[in-house]
This record gives C-alpha cells, sequence and structure tokens, in this order.
C-alpha cells in the first residue's frame, strides 16, 4: 500500500499528510482555502483558537530544523494544543534505542499527532504504518523524498499574489537533486493546474529523468528565467552531496545565483521565493532576498496559517479511541 493510500480514509479524508503525491485538487484546495480562513489570527490581540484544546502534538525531528520546527510549534499552540518538542540529540535514541520503541514510548503519554523529520526517505511514511489509529502523523521533510508542508505554504503564497495557475510559469532554480522540496512543489503545481514548470540548474543538480514529473529542464538561466511569474530559488544542500558537483560555490552564483540582471529577464512583477536557510551570494543576491519582489518572509508567515490547517484537518478527521474524553 502507498503512501497515498496511507494517508488516506475510505473516504478519502486526510488522516496523515506524508506526500502531495497523488492527492487530488480537491484535497489541495481544502487545505489553501482553510488556511485562508485561519491566516487572520495572528492579528487578533488573543492569537488562539479552541480547536485542537486537549490536543498533544509532538515535534519528532531528527534533523536540524528552525522554520519548520517553529512554525509547527506555533501552528500547534494557536489552535490551543500541548506541545512536546522531543530533542533527540538528548533522548533514548542516542542510546541505541529503535526508532519503533521511541515511537511506542511517546504513544504511552497519550498523543495525539506526530510531526516528523527525519534525514532517511520514508521515515514519516514508516511512522504512520505503525502507530494508533487515532494518531496523525505529519510529514516535516524526510530525506530527498518529500516536505509536503513546505510545498502547501508556497502554493498559499504563489496563490495570493498570482492565483491565475493556468497561465502561471514557475522557475525553480538550484539544487533540484537533493530537493525534498522541489519534489513536493513540482507535485502540488501539476495538481492545481499550473501552466509551466521549469526547472533550471547545472546538469550534475538534477535527478534523472526530471521531466517525468512534468517539468521543463533548462541549464541556462538566460533562458529559464525569461518572462516567468515566479522565481523559487533552491541552497545547495552540501549535507546530501556524497561527492563534488560543483567547482566552487562561488562560480556556481557567478552561473545561477539569482541577481538583479537575472531577475530582470522574469515579468516585472515576478515574485521571488526561497524555502530557507538562504545562503546569500551563493544561490542568491542579498538585494534580491530582500529586494521588494521577494516574498521569503511571507512564506514564513504563511507556513503557520498552513501547518494550522493541515493540523485541524487531518486530526479533525481522526476518530477518538474509545473511552477517551470528548
Amino acid at each position: 500500500m502507498s503512501a497515498t493510500h496511507i494517508q488516506l480514509d475510505s473516504h478519502g479524508r486526510l488522516l496523515h499528510f506524508l506526500t502531495v503525491e497523488g492527492l487530488t485538487r480537491r484535497h489541495l484546495t481544502d487545505i489553501l482555502d482553510t488556511a485562508e480562513s485561519l491566516r487572520g489570527v495572528a492579528e487578533r490581540r488573543v492569537k488562539k483558537l479552541p480547536t485542537l484544546h486537549g490536543k498533544t502534538v509532538v515535534n519528532l525531528f531528527f534533523e536540524a530544523s528552525t522554520r519548520t520546527r517553529t512554525t509547527f510549534e506555533l501552528a500547534a499552540k494557536r489552535l490551543s494544543a500541548d506541545v512536546l518538542n522531543l530533542n533527540i540529540a538528548t533522548s533514548s535514541a542516542v542510546k541505541g534505542e529503535s526508532l519503533l520503541d521511541t515511537l511506542r514510548n511517546i504513544e504511552a503519554m497519550q498523543c495525539d499527532m506526530f510531526v516528523v523529520r527525519h534525514e532517511q526517505s520514508g521515515a514519516a511514511e514508516f511512522i504512520a504504518r505503525h502507530v494508533k489509529p487515532h494518531i496523525a502523523v505529519l510529514n516535516a521533510g524526510d530525506g530527498r523524498h518529500a516536505h509536503p508542508t513546505q510545498a502547501m505554504l508556497d502554493m498559499f503564497t504563489i496563490r495570493r499574489h498570482k492565483p491565475d495557475f493556468p497561465h502561471l510559469q514557475i522557475a525553480i532554480v538550484g539544487d533540484i537533486l537533493h530537493s525534498r522540496v522541489a519534489r513536493s512543489l513540482i507535485h502540488a503545481l501539476n495538481i492545481l493546474g499550473a501552466g509551466e514548470i521549469r526547472v533550471i540548474a547545472p546538469r550534475t543538480l538534477l535527478p534523472a529523468q526530471v521531466e517525468t514529473l512534468g517539468a521543463r529542464v533548462f541549464y541556462d538561466p538566460g533562458q529559464g528565467l525569461r518572462d516567468v511569474d515566479v522565481v523559487v530559488m533552491l541552497r545547495l544542500q552540501k549535507e546530501r552531496m556524497e561527492r563534488a558537483l560543483l567547482p566552487t560555490e562561488q562560480e556556481f552564483f557567478q552561473r545561477y545565483g539569482l541577481t538583479e540582471d537575472r531577475l530582470a529577464l522574469a515579468k516585472p512583477d515576478a515574485i521571488v521565493m526561497h524555502p530557507g536557510p538562504i545562503n546569500r551570494g551563493v544561490e542568491i543576491d542579498s538585494r534580491v532576498a530582500d529586494g521588494p519582489r521577494s516574498v521569503i518572509l511571507e512564506q514564513v508567515t504563511n507556513g503557520i496559517a498552513v501547518r494550522m490547517a493541515i493540523m485541524s484537518i487531518t486530526l479533525g478527521n481522526h476518530a477518538r479511541p474509545a473511552g477517551g474524553t470528548v
């Protein structure tokens, strides 16, 4: 059974959020619309809703993270959930405890949701296959495989600025090979009917047969950036590179870095995005990252509303175990 089937119940409702691949336009639109309704919570004097009151959310991060972990934590707290952040570096995992034993011990604390980031592709799916039926699992990034909540906050940001998806041209630039963000974003853009998806990178940073994902390949940014509506920059993920795939970072910036001159090739109202963390002077110039067309910080803000939406949808589709509180 695939991850797509695991995350849906018999009625097609989301029980887990492991990948956008295989979901329908209705699933993604429901998340985006729910996030839109929740975005205003941040403007309230009291930034809380009672939606997840009495629920416990566990952030189970086996990889370092700043934006993803903190926005998940804020999202859960704004929905009135109790939040447990498990520090893997000081947990029993470093003493040899298996992932499954760690899972069982946390389950025994009567938790309702696991937010999982792991360096191994498929880890979130593995956990979803083994949790108790009332527990929801959200994938916060697994290896090179998927980062579905990042894709959805990117889609949300694009939709707020460029809602006419069928006529959009989107360029994703940089380390496509190692990017779970790129994979999830390409799938989400195709599901929502984006006009054209372009990937721009040197050959060494492109996965084999990337065209089968539904993207058009460009090796020259001068051609690939021309007349696009959205530019998504990716960082060089050196921690996942098994060998040297580029001569130097400086050479990469000279060839593929987003400068004001290169951005001028895009449409005049094109927006610039980046999932972070930013490496200034490697994939993007500071004048672009901080410029008027950058929506990078807006992506971070939108991530809270999108993750609130996904949490409320998935946990809302789970039945409480027998004898549980209402």
